[in-house]
């Protein structure tokens, strides 16, 4: 997020310790959900389907093959439904 120069500086001040509090403060006002991963789960390593573990995944792969299942999957939709929980 800081990569983008609309929002870079109002995070940079504001540091991710506040920006999480005012996050968890706003999802809990509108009933939203809110999922805190931690930084070294492999959301796009593991297959969500079998939940098998990929380790020599790059980053320039896009879609993820897992040979295991043979799931053909876009590696953020993989990793997006791994932060969910969906198996």
């Amino acid at each position: 997020m800081i990569k983008n120069h609309k929002l870079s500086r109002a995070i940079s001040d504001v540091g991710f310790g506040m920006f999480r509090e005012i996050l968890t403060y706003k999802c809990k006002l509108y009933g939203v959900k809110l999922v805190l991963v931690d930084r070294f789960f492999p959301s796009s390593k593991t297959c969500s389907k079998c939940g098998t573990k990929k380790d020599d995944l790059k980053l320039s792969e896009r879609v993820y093959n897992c040979t295991s299942c043979n799931l053909v999957i876009d590696r953020d939709l993989n990793a997006s439904l791994n932060i969910n929980g969906w198996r």
